[in-house]
């Protein structure tokens, strides 16, 4: 953050040269030149690159409000979030000021009369681009006095002025936020009549409040966020407002797991786990990501609710959770990530997926476990040959030898949940056949991958029912 600058007074802001502009062109100017000089706007947001930021960075430059309509955790939030960087670091109001007057061009009666008092002694003070961002929920509760203003008794009765003088107004969020970025999260959300009261604001600036009728060409980039689903189930974004929105702009998930998996590791980059004392294998990231792929095609989860970016990040971190207890429990340092720790993710699947009658039906942890089963078939066959249901008699398939072993007298396998890294090792490496189906088809596999990549073949063949994977209370229990 560069110094906050030392002038403080209109007379010294008039003589330094300063130029004021609204909000919309201080967008627009600083895009421009981020655009010119190949920077970044949205640092951290993957997947957008060629759709949704392109689409925003045209909105901008087109000086347009806007309404980001999309699923739940699809980044719209932190979109907006993220326009303050295009704001300028500091801009001067006139000192004391509600809605941060802009001093060559005051609109509220108090910054108008300071000013025609004072002339250039009128006091400046500087807003921070950290400042400019409001932001507000709609919620069926929010009131027109909580967005505009209303009249305030208090305020008459100090001042001793009667109802009928504008100064007992008390401004809301919007006139607050004058020369700022204001979003409204869930728009449709909001109720009709106080949709109407935004018409005139976006349109023409006027502010209405108990029959005063305020002429204030506020200056505000509007940002809407709005989820599909709402606009059947809880309300819609009435056709006048939506028409005085100047860009519609269609988020969406991410559409390969390269993608999510950059989200999930930049969102995640806040825990020291991975480096100090977890190591989790690159078949494992793809697993976490590739449940939330399967979760929005699942026949059991609403569709039109939407799979947030949320579960694979909070899914990462139980699983990193997972593993780190295990190794307070056991004693050791370091450990790495297995798929039994898989189990540890389905807290963070089940409270982040909204189930239809049939999900509900079948219970949460059970599709939350059919979900896991169904993302490692789905993996698979990126890795090893396909599982065929029907098999000819007497064809040597490639996984003959790992059943084969199983039928063998001691052919059972258990991994508990709190087995130490070697046990857990000696274990795997009891079923020689592993070793040879790995050096068959994935021998470029990374030594410290080897025994993930063991687990997860037997996992895929339990899915494909090759084997029996039973759940008991402290592991899984392969036969």
């Amino acid at each position: 953050m560069t110094e906050k600058p030392n002038i403080k007074t209109l007379g010294s802001l008039r003589a330094s040269g300063y130029i004021s502009k609204n909000i919309k062109d201080e967008l627009r100017d600083n895009l421009k030149t981020k655009i010119r000089n190949k920077e970044s706007v949205f640092e951290g947001i993957f997947g957008y690159e060629n759709t949704v930021i392109p689409q925003l960075e045209h909105a901008i430059l087109s000086r347009h409000n806007i309404n980001l309509l999309g699923l739940r955790g699809q980044a719209k939030t932190k979109l907006a979030r993220m326009m303050t960087s295009l704001l300028d670091e500091w801009i001067p109001f006139i000192g004391g000021s509600e809605i941060n007057d802009d001093p060559f061009n005051p609109i509220s009666r108090y910054a108008k009369e300071l000013v025609e008092k004072e002339g250039d002694n009128a006091p400046i003070e500087w807003l921070h681009r950290d400042e400019r961002f409001f932001e507000k929920l709609a919620t069926p509760d929010v009131t027109v006095a909580d967005l505009i203003g209303d009249v305030d008794p208090i305020k008459a009765a100090n001042l001793k002025l009667s109802y009928a003088d504008d100064r007992v107004i008390h401004f809301g969020m919007i006139p607050r936020a004058n020369r700022c970025i204001f979003v409204i999260n869930e728009l449709p959300d909001l109720q009709a009549r106080i949709q109407v009261s935004l018409f005139n604001i976006l349109q023409e600036g006027d502010v209405q409040i108990r029959g005063f009728k305020v002429r204030m060409p506020l200056d505000i980039q509007f940002v809407f966020t709005a989820n599909p689903e709402d606009y059947t189930n809880r309300g819609s974004i009435v056709t006048p407002l939506k028409d005085r929105i100047g860009s519609q702009i269609l988020t969406h998930y991410p559409e390969n797991i390269n993608i999510a998996r950059e989200i999930t590791n930049y969102e995640s980059s806040l825990d020291s786990r991975q480096k100090n004392g977890v190591y989790v294998p690159s078949l494992a990231k793809d697993l976490l990501e590739q449940i939330g792929f399967e979760s929005r095609e699942s026949e059991y989860v609403d569709s039109k609710s939407g799979v947030s970016a949320r579960m694979s990040i909070t899914a990462f971190e139980n699983l990193l959770s997972t593993a780190e207890r295990r190794s307070l429990l056991t004693g050791e340092e370091a450990t790495s990530v297995r798929l039994s720790d898989f189990v540890g993710v389905i807290p963070a699947i089940t409270g982040k997926v909204e189930l239809v009658y049939e999900g509900e039906q079948e219970g949460a942890e059970a599709v939350a476990q059919l979900l896991i089963d169904n993302a490692i078939r789905t993996l698979f066959t990126s890795y090893f040959p396909k599982v065929e249901k029907l098999e000819k008699k007497n064809i040597d398939g490639p996984f003959n030898q790992i059943t084969d072993w199983f039928l063998e007298d001691d052919g059972f396998l258990e991994i508990t949940d709190e087995s130490s890294d070697e046990s857990y090792a000696k274990s795997l490496n009891r079923i020689d056949p592993l070793d040879q189906i790995i050096e068959k088809y994935q021998p470029d596999t990374q030594p410290e991958d080897i025994l993930f990549l063991k687990e997860f073949i037997l996992w895929g063949l339990a899915v494909n029912k090759k084997l029996n994977k039973e759940r008991f209370r402290t592991g899984v229990f392969f036969s």
